[in-house]
Parts: structure tokens; sequence; C-alpha cells
């Protein structure tokens, strides 16, 4: 696949930066690889799959945050969708999809200190419901593993009801959980992670 051309507004080499991380990851979990071709595929969409002005869908940031000791991974119990999910939200303009979610992280957990590490762990295209005036719609979601380094202390805030350290080997078995939850506990085990 050629390298994405850059819409205007949008930093070429940013773009290029991620459809490459886009390719590693396919290459890194090859069960990945098709849903990662759809991802650079939609990466050509222009400068508006960034923002919630693009009505069919966009991109967004999430963070697997992880204890210190990397055995426990944090889940928030969020107030609108009423589920338990791993911090995340929308990229509003950003192309860097792991600041995004080291903003997110830290904005919805309350924690300081923490580190993202800067390959993608995860992808998760999943529908968002019709709310309001804004039409059901898609998120594409790009995951990474964001890491505690000091306090693991979290603060309830308004988008959510709860916060849980659960055992990431727990997670990988869970069925009440969303499956990527599980998905990416099981990854996490699989590689090994700490």
């Amino acid at each position: 696949m050629a390298e994405p051309a850059a819409a205007p507004g949008i930093d070429p080499i940013a773009l290029a930066a991620l459809d490459a991380a886009l390719q590693a990851h396919a290459q890194a979990v090859p069960g990945q690889a098709a849903l990662a071709a759809d991802y650079r595929a939609f990466l050509r969409g222009g400068s508006d799959v960034f923002t919630r002005a693009h009505l069919a869908g966009h991109f967004t940031g999430s963070a697997f945050v992880l204890s210190v000791d990397g055995e426990h991974a944090l889940l928030l119990h969020h107030a609108k969708l009423g589920r338990w999910l791993q911090p995340g939200g929308h990229a509003d303009g950003d192309i860097d999809l792991a600041r995004v979610a080291l903003r997110e992280a830290e904005e919805e957990t309350g924690l300081s200190g923490l580190v993202v590490e800067p390959a993608i762990f995860d992808l998760d295209r999943h529908g968002i419901p019709a709310r309001g005036a804004e039409p059901e719609h898609w998120h594409w979601d790009v995951r990474y593993v964001v890491r505690c380094s000091g306090d693991e202390t979290p603060a309830i805030n308004s988008e959510s009801r709860a916060f849980a350290w659960r055992k990431i080997s727990e997670l990988a078995v869970d069925g009440s959980l969303d499956p990527s939850i599980r998905r990416m506990a099981a990854r996490w085990l699989a590689i090994g992670g700490k």
C-alpha cells in the first residue's frame, strides 16, 4: 500500500508515522492484520477523520493502563455507557494517537507520572449508538500500553462512576467484560508483559 497523501492541515510526517505504526502492528499481531489494513485505508480519508466532524466515524485513542508491576490493569466504570472500560477518547484533531491515549488516561483517571509506550498495542473498531443530535458512528480506536510510574490512586470524575485495578490474568477470562478488554489482557499475558 502506498504511503498516504496528507490532507490539508495534516502533518505529512505524522501521517506517515501513524501509517508505519499501523503496518508494524499488522506484522506484530497477525490476527489484526486485516483490521490494520482497514485502518490504513481509513487514514486516507482526510484530516477530518481525526475530528468528530467526520460523522461516519473518527479516530480515538485508548490506554491499557498498567500498574507499576505490570500485573494489574485499571478499568473505569464509564458514566455514559454504564460499562467497565479502559480510559480513552476522541483525537479532536490530534494525529498523534499515543499522545491522545496518554492525555485521556491522565484526564479520566487523575493519575500523574503516566508513561505511554509508543507501539500500538491493539486496534478496536466499534460502533457508537446515536445520542442526541449525534448519529450512530464508528470509533476507530488505537490502543496503547500506558504505565504508572508512581501513585496508583485514581480520582473519580464526571466520566466515571468507579475505578478498579484488576489482575490482568482475571481480565483475560472475565466473560462480563467487553471482548476487547479480554483480548488486550490475553495479549499482555501472551507476550509475558511486565
